[in-house]
């Protein structure tokens, strides 16, 4: 038997009683009809409390344990503290209030308790990010230019993870380099966007969800780094690129990502990006012209008698007159090297 059946079957008897004492109400004079008035209001009342005891049971409670579910946890701390002090401060009114002549004195101890608690809750709950800043460890002063302090943060070291940096992957490798320092901090709001990809109806955007969200085990499970998840958030800001960027001005710190407008937008308000892709061209090898490298011919180039191959690190490499060498591996000499972009690009030719 189902916990919904049995709370129906409760508020069918409940409501059953109530609709019997109501019909007792009804009855101005007593009349022969009297028990088939009674019995007619239970049934009546027997029937809405079948239908209506799980909306006012199991739906409210359902509805609530889901909100408190989501409610990060800062916020749902501030929303208790806020009723506490709210009802302390009613509780302070109820004496005197009981005081005055009825029904003043039933009446207003309930109404100031439920406002009191109502906007203790509500103040609360909109200055929680205040409140917990309040309650931090105090910010350090160190001596900055011109003679002037400047507050340091206590949380300098943290590097906020964006979802495109997740989902990218090469995140879980870089971490166990020991080039980063700090802890690893993926908002909430992050991690639910991933989700949100990995839930998609479109395949592709389902598998790149889905191995951003290995990826996030992976880092917790075998970073050398401290993976962390945050439930703070930016109020009154609805863009995931724009909630990043606040946090990590509040934060004083860099975000990690791939996405090469987010990294635009955040240099433009001065936040530190830490940029994979940029990472992965400056650490590419360096070769100069003069060097010799030995090189897998596997396509013609777009030119008449090129041939193209590709290094280890997929730096793309054209090969004057390499066309007759292709599925071939053969050593090369480089000519030239051009930076742009989308990358770096070698050109050679064959070293006969």
């Amino acid at each position: 038997m189902s916990i919904e059946l049995i709370f129906r079957l409760v508020g069918m008897v409940v409501f059953a009683i109530i609709g019997a004492q109501v019909s007792r109400y009804l009855q101005i004079y007593p009349t022969t009809h009297t028990t088939r008035l009674s019995i007619a209001m239970a049934l009546s009342f027997a029937a809405l409390g079948l239908l209506a005891t799980p909306w006012l049971t199991i739906k409210p409670f359902n509805w609530m344990r889901y909100q408190i579910r989501r409610l990060p946890a800062s916020r749902l701390l501030s929303a208790v503290f806020g009723l506490t002090v709210g009802l302390a401060v009613s509780a302070l009114l109820v004496p005197p209030l009981t005081r005055l002549p009825s029904p003043l004195s039933q009446i207003l101890p309930l109404t100031f308790s439920l406002v009191f608690a109502y906007a203790g809750i509500a103040i609360m709950v909109m200055r929680h990010q205040d409140i917990v800043a309040l309650l931090s460890p105090a910010a350090r002063w160190t001596p900055g230019a011109q003679g002037r302090n400047r507050a340091t943060m206590p949380n300098q070291d943290v590097i906020l993870l964006d979802s495109s940096a997740i989902i990218d992957g090469r995140i879980a490798d870089i971490s166990q380099t020991g080039f980063l320092r700090g802890t690893l901090l993926v908002p909430r709001f992050v991690l639910l966007e991933v989700q949100h990809i990995a839930d998609s109806s479109d395949a592709l955007r389902r598998n790149r969800g889905r191995r951003g969200l290995e990826i996030l085990n992976q880092l917790q499970e075998g970073s050398i780094i401290p993976v962390r998840i945050t439930d703070r958030d930016v109020e009154h800001v609805r863009e995931i690129d724009d909630k990043l960027v606040m946090l990590a001005k509040q934060l004083q710190c860099p975000i990690v990502t791939t996405d090469y407008g987010l990294n635009r937008v955040a240099k433009l308000q001065g936040v530190l990006v830490l940029n994979i892709n940029e990472l992965a061209n400056a650490v590419k090898n360096v070769y100069l012209p003069g060097e010799k490298l030995a090189l897998r011919i596997i396509q013609p180039g777009k030119e008449a008698r090129q041939g193209v191959g590709y290094l280890d690190d997929g730096t793309m490499v054209v090969v004057q007159n390499g066309a007759r060498y292709i599925d071939n591996t053969i050593e090369v000499l480089v000519t030239k090297v051009l930076q742009t972009t989308a990358g770096r690009m070698i050109f050679a030719e064959p070293a006969l």
